[in-house]
């Protein structure tokens, strides 16, 4: 009988020891039992969220600020590796940023609810760029105009030509879309351009419009409309300061060429 005991005892531990065996490891992958380590698994100095509260987000790589945004990974991939594979597949952080819906589905990890935090992270860089410009003492740094620029206008696949209103110190009173056209054409019309002019009391202007094409090189019709809204604006006494074609990341001033 002692033995028999015994015996039931070793059953019984040995029945139980996989599961005490098994507690805080990486879980398994499936059919195939890849270790798949989580974020969770790791350290807790060495995860995204604790580092960036500990050090700062300057300290975090692209793709773990991205991982952050993202939450979670996919079967057998932890989020930062999503967010590796994402960075990879489109060259870059503002390329990513640009991706269409359908494009970044078909990365594993990525989806609507992903997309949507990407998108709303990207409209509240564009809205601090906007209040920046409206706060600042003046909108004579060309390199400011041109980020706020950039955001707004570089993921549009259709052309959109917007003016940015000036008072008197060159400070940003509004930044209204005037017009929205195919990607080949735009329709843009100088005395709707005065009007808005007029109604914001402004006294300069800076043009603004995108190339969807991706190519930031002004063309004849560009500047054949520039002329044109000079001339216009010249009558009531409104200065053109540039005009500012954006291209994905590219962007080209009127000004520095030498063009208006």
């Amino acid at each position: 009988m002692g033995t028999l005991g015994n015996t039931g005892h070793r059953l019984a531990f040995a029945a139980a020891s996989p599961i005490l065996s098994n507690a805080g490891r990486p879980k398994k992958n499936g059919a195939k039992g890849k270790t798949t380590m989580t974020i969770k698994d790791w350290p807790v100095s060495e995860r995204p969220r604790e580092r960036l509260l500990t050090q700062g987000p300057a300290a975090l790589s692209d793709a773990e600020l991205l991982a952050l945004l993202l939450g979670n990974g996919s079967a057998g991939a932890s989020a930062l590796d999503c967010a590796r594979a994402a960075l990879q597949r489109f060259g870059g952080v503002g390329a990513l940023l640009m991706a269409p819906l359908a494009a970044l589905e078909e990365l594993p990890g990525w989806g609507l609810a992903s997309y949507a935090r990407l998108q709303a992270a990207l409209e509240l860089s564009k809205r601090m760029l906007r209040e920046e410009a409206r706060w600042a003492q003046s909108m004579d740094c060309p390199q400011k105009v041109r980020s706020y620029l950039r955001l707004a206008l570089a993921s549009l696949d259709h052309e959109i030509f917007v003016v940015l209103f000036l008072d008197a110190q060159h400070r940003l009173i509004a930044c209204d879309e005037m017009f929205r056209g195919t990607l080949t054409q735009t329709s843009v019309y100088p005395r709707e351009v005065v009007k808005h002019a007029l109604r914001h009391n402004c006294a300069a202007v800076i043009l603004a419009h995108n190339h969807p094409s991706g190519v930031a090189e002004p063309s004849r019709a560009d500047e054949a409309l520039t002329r044109a809204l000079q001339s216009a604006l010249a009558l009531v006494d409104i200065r053109v300061l540039d005009h500012i074609v954006v291209a994905g990341n590219q962007s080209v001033s009127f000004a520095e060429r030498g063009l208006l």
